[in-house]
């Protein structure tokens, strides 16, 4: 079942930005800028073309194939029709406000992030003029716009407009729903970004409690494990991964790649906590693990970096001759 933002961005022809770069970034609207081309269908040199006599047949041109246009090409596209909107409808238009916002989107998946945020703050200022704080097109634009920041590296910024997000959607649609839990989980990335871990601690936290995928569920795990770390919380860290692992596990075997990442993981968060005999057996384990699933490249290079690390908890607990062994 769509979400109801999905839902409503089919609708509205608005483009919603999502991180630059990944799939959660959408397409400009067609129904703002026709991008299509033709489909064309060459004929081979000689071949008989239906209806023409067969003197001309030899003769008959092959079509030559419609340029694909650049994203350089569907930028320039998105800036003539906002122009255009602009020019006949004015700035406060809703046609208007949605091609800003498209235009935004595309400058995101550029890599333009400056002018990315510029565009979409405007947008921004303009659905709330138009539309009011909680319109549906106002928070679409708003979530551009905290995705953009944090594409910046502007991590404050970012997370005041999630906590504006935060607050409507807990009203709307409660704790639970996943655009909900969405704008919690990007809350806590950005306080964990600006130092503030306490807050991102219980963000996680909640997150993690009114999740309904287990997939989801981990992810946060992971990200509350990383943020109790930075603030000296080894023991409650550990005892996130642990979790995790214990799920992967089960679920995944334990050879299989994520598996062994959080395995690699764990080990490394028993040497910050200065278990070093734990750190030790666990990445020992994780390792003679790797090794027997190392067809993969990716675990073959995991596989090389457990061994570095194995080495350094062996060394850290003086065990140096196990640890030579390995370099």
């Amino acid at each position: 079942m769509l979400s109801f933002w999905r839902a409503l961005l089919r609708e509205t022809g608005l483009t919603r930005a999502g991180r630059a770069g990944s799939a959660e970034v959408a397409a400009p609207a067609e129904n703002l800028v026709q991008e299509r081309e033709p489909a064309l269908v060459p004929v081979p040199t000689g071949a008989p073309v239906p209806g023409a006599p067969a003197e001309e047949t030899a003769a008959a041109p092959v079509p030559s194939p419609v340029p694909v246009p650049t994203a350089g090409m569907r930028a320039s596209s998105l800036e003539r029709t906002l122009q255009s909107l602009v020019e006949r409808l004015g700035t406060e238009h809703p046609d208007t406000i949605t091609a800003r916002n498209n235009l935004a989107t595309k400058y995101a998946q550029m890599g333009r992030r400056q002018a990315a945020v510029q565009q979409f703050e405007l947008a921004l200022e303009e659905a709330r003029a138009v539309f009011g704080e909680e319109h549906p097109r106002t928070e679409i634009i708003r979530e551009n716009l905290a995705w953009a920041y944090e594409d910046a590296e502007r991590p404050e910024d970012a997370a005041a407009q999630w906590e504006i997000l935060l607050r409507e959607r807990e009203g709307q649609f409660g704790s639970a729903d996943e655009d909900t839990v969405e704008a919690r989980t990007r809350l806590a990335l950005c306080y964990r970004r600006c130092g503030r871990l306490d807050a991102a601690i219980a963000h996680y936290q909640r997150a993690v409690e009114d999740t309904r995928s287990t997939e989801q569920r981990d992810d946060l795990r992971l990200g509350l494990s990383v943020a109790q770390s930075l603030a000296g919380r080894h023991d409650d860290a550990i005892g996130q991964l642990r979790m995790v692992l214990a799920g992967r596990r089960r679920r995944m075997g334990k050879g299989h790649l994520d598996t062994l990442k959080v395995h690699h993981r764990l080990g490394r968060a028993y040497t910050q906590a200065g278990r070093g005999e734990e750190a030790v057996e666990t990445l020992r384990d994780a390792y003679r693990t790797a090794l027997g699933s190392s067809g993969d490249p990716e675990v073959r290079r995991l596989t090389l970096r457990l061994r570095r690390d194995l080495a350094g908890a062996y060394n850290a607990v003086g065990r140096h001759r196990e640890a030579n062994a390995l370099l």
